[in-house]
């Protein structure tokens, strides 16, 4: 195909700058040491016959197939399984699963790459986390006759109409995908509308719903509340560059109302922590760290979490729970982490990357939309202030959680039953 031929002489093209990104050293970024060579497809042999490959991209994806992991293990602990990250974030949390699978890293979109990779692993079926479709993957795995199912699958209409306009395209690329679980019907009916067999679609529902908080980080997070004493507690989630500026606005607005208020301020990327420490200082917030085990006094007015994978722990601090993304064009960040925990959520315009989780909590009267700082502010103020209103949000955003389960259970029945007819 002419477009694939397109698509690898651009991607050879673009080789040098690819490693760049992925390898550039960075403050607070942490590096891939020698296991770099694995995005190559240099993987070293994981002692497994014929494993399920499972692959989640980062963090947040491990984090979301993690329960679905352990169920498939429970239910057939016989089943090896591979499971690659691309990222380092992802490596580390993948980590935490411990014997229960090997780790990889996933080799890069490369025809060479992909094709060493397999011949090392020898997987009997892939399982993606969500819509992540990579033409040369696909293109082995057809190949090799290696079933591809997604989980989690999903598909915003602005994508379904920018891969219409591909059409011949979109048909090569999505020909070796067996299975797409998807998230909602609306998704299904967008890669029907593609031209993708209505046998090969199944509505499972969202896994992210299933999420289930051990009882260690609830109580972390509780015994974390009770350490900061009676003050007025929020949490800023997740932020990006150009959004810490609007959230210390909004915070300047909360301490005249409430002067011995906390914010709980926490970057998405751990490259940033020193830059946000230093913005907090310029700002006049005086700021305890809790990579260093400093304790926030009576004259700290942010707690910075700059530490990784402790997010579930610090949003059970809040009282109140802003997830960014979403006052810069980035697109947003799942709401559902504090959602689950019961508490009310706010989030910015720009929430397209998670447009049904979050149009379902703000039906629900579990979340609310806030156009800027200033509005940012005012509904922190609202919130602190009506104790009753604020636990009857959050309870509306863990009903929205609560009744979406399930997903979990339809998506490992429909997986089992196709890893058995394989």
């Amino acid at each position: 195909m002419i477009w694939r031929l397109a698509y690898n002489l651009l991607i050879h093209l673009g080789l040098p700058l690819a490693l760049l990104a992925l390898y550039k050293p960075k403050r607070g970024k942490p590096g891939f040491g020698a296991r770099w060579a694995e995005h190559l497809g240099r993987v070293p042999p994981t002692g497994q016959e014929a494993p399920l490959w499972i692959h989640a991209v980062s963090v947040g994806e491990t984090l979301a197939i993690t329960p679905l992991i352990r169920a498939l293990k429970a239910e057939r602990p016989d089943l090896p399984i591979l499971l690659t990250t691309t990222t380092r974030t992802g490596a580390d949390q993948a980590a935490k699963l411990g014997e229960l699978v090997e780790h990889r890293y996933a080799p890069l979109d490369y025809p060479w790459a992909v094709a060493a990779f397999l011949r090392r692993v020898r997987p009997r079926a892939l399982w993606v986390m969500e819509t992540e479709l990579w033409p040369n993957w696909l293109a082995a795995c057809a190949r090799q006759r290696l079933p591809v199912s997604i989980i989690n699958a999903r598909l915003s209409e602005r994508s379904c109409r920018r891969y219409a306009r591909f059409q011949g395209a979109f048909d090569t690329l999505s020909r070796p995908l067996t299975h797409l679980y998807c998230q909602h019907q609306d998704d299904a009916e967008r890669f029907a509308r593609l031209g993708i067999g209505r046998e090969r679609l199944a509505v499972t529902g969202s896994i992210k719903f299933d999420m289930q908080l051990s009882d260690e980080v609830v109580a972390g997070g509780r015994a974390l509340r009770h350490s900061f004493g009676e003050r007025p507690v929020w949490i800023a989630a997740s932020t990006h560059q150009g959004e810490d500026e609007q959230v210390l606005a909004a915070h300047r607005r909360v301490l005249a109302t409430y002067p011995q208020a906390l914010l709980i301020l926490v970057p998405r990327h751990p490259q940033r922590f020193d830059q946000v420490a230093t913005l907090c200082a310029t700002e006049g917030m005086p700021c305890a760290r809790r990579s260093r085990g400093e304790q926030p006094g009576d004259e700290t007015r942010v707690y910075l979490g700059d530490t990784m994978g402790e997010l579930p722990l610090m949003l059970g601090a809040a009282d109140v729970a802003f997830v960014g993304g979403s006052l810069v064009g980035v697109g947003g960040h799942n709401l559902l982490e504090p959602a689950a925990l019961g508490k009310p959520c706010l989030t910015g315009p720009a929430y397209f990357n998670f447009s049904d989780i979050t149009r379902q909590l703000l039906e629900q009267k579990g979340a609310e939309v806030v156009e800027d700082a200033e509005a940012l502010g005012r509904s922190v103020n609202r919130l602190l202030g009506d104790g009753a209103g604020r636990r009857a949000m959050g309870e509306q955003a863990r009903a929205v959680v609560l009744l979406n389960q399930g997903a979990l259970a339809r998506t490992l029945s429909l997986g089992l039953a196709a890893l058995a007819d394989e």
